[in-house]
């Protein structure tokens, strides 16, 4: 992204766009009683986190006795009933699902299965992940952050510490495929350069064309750690159409989205990511979207409303060239045979 002159100036910066991730999936309820557990407290947490100024919501779904749910019947029976109580609030769900057949058990990545997640229903984004990294969650989560949470407890340790996302061309080729054909927008999930590096050459060879809206995904353990140097080189590599919105782990949350809010980006809180204030006091979802809106208010920035989130989401958007979506996202055009330089564009 390239700053002018009166970039800063709140006057000149999109409206902060939220995302509320409200879900815990790698937590249990009984970790924090913010996390809901049956499919009416996880409705009324949509409902709570949009009323205090989110627009987007990151969605995991429980069953009713709080285990993750595997079940599409379990996610699609939640949509409905999230689609009517918040009809305007953009749904996102996230990328790592694997589903299996009612009463069988899914295994964690599966790309058969998660290529199921195109053929939700009352959707509008699914995450995706490109290029395969290490998921090492407990690699920014210290050891005071994680105690007293199933997550601190012995025996799930190196589970944590050994995942990885299987993101490769066998996927996410094909998974980007399936949901345009299904006008899902994919939510591009980057935890490096190099990753971003991947979407511009999909992008320059026409297999994505449509919105670029991503997050930077600063949790460690593969992905961009706590180095502000490294979130600044990505929103500046980041395309000048693109919507980017930064996420951390536990209390750098905090900093990094104050960064990202004064930058012009935007941010992404909840229980799936921070239990508590900078000080390790218990921090709700909710409160950590006041905390947002409030450092916003402070700097003079506005927050979006649901109806200008879709909008600069371009939610059920596709582009119908390379080049229409090069001009779209601002990024300079393929370059031409025989053509030397920069490659520039000139109309």
């Amino acid at each position: 992204m390239y700053f002018q002159k009166d970039s800063l100036l709140p006057e000149n910066q999109e409206k902060l766009l939220i995302t509320a991730a409200p879900y815990a999936p790698g937590f249990v309820p009984e970790d924090f009683h913010d996390i809901p557990r049956t499919l009416k407290e996880q409705v009324q947490k949509a409902v709570d986190c949009y009323n205090a100024g989110a627009q987007i919501l990151h969605i995991h779904v429980r069953e009713e006795d709080g285990k993750p749910s595997k079940r599409m019947s379990r996610f699609n029976e939640f949509l409905a009933a999230v689609r009517d109580a918040v009809p305007k609030m953009i749904l996102q769900v996230g990328g790592s699902i694997s589903f299996a057949p009612d009463g069988d058990t899914a295994r964690w990545p599966n790309l058969d299965t998660r290529h199921l997640l195109a053929e939700l229903e009352n959707v509008d984004q699914v995450t995706i992940a490109i290029g395969t990294a290490g998921m090492n969650l407990l690699d920014l989560i210290s050891v005071e952050d994680r105690a007293g949470t199933s997550m601190g407890q012995a025996d799930s340790q190196e589970i944590w510490e050994n995942m990885f996302v299987e993101a490769g061309p066998n996927f996410y080729v094909e998974h980007l495929k399936r949901l345009r054909a299904n006008n899902i927008q994919p939510y591009f999930m980057l935890g490096y350069i190099h990753q971003l590096e991947i979407v511009e050459s999909l992008i320059r060879e026409g297999l994505y064309m449509g919105p670029l809206n991503l997050t930077y995904v600063a949790i460690g353990g593969g992905a961009a750690g706590r180095h502000p140097s490294d979130l600044m080189e990505f929103v500046l590599r980041t395309p000048d159409g693109a919507v980017l919105t930064n996420e951390s782990m536990m209390r750098t949350v905090h900093p990094t989205n104050a960064i990202s809010i004064a930058l012009g980006n935007h941010v992404r809180v909840g229980t799936e990511d921070c239990f508590y204030t900078p000080r390790r006091e218990m921090m709700t979802s909710v409160q950590q979207i006041e905390w947002c809106a409030n450092i916003a208010n402070e700097l003079g920035r506005d927050v979006a409303t649901a109806d200008e989130a879709r909008a600069m989401y371009r939610i059920g958007t596709t582009f119908d060239s390379v080049e229409q979506t090069l001009r779209e996202l601002g990024m300079p055009p393929n370059r031409q045979p025989g053509q030397r330089g920069f490659p520039v564009r000139r109309q």
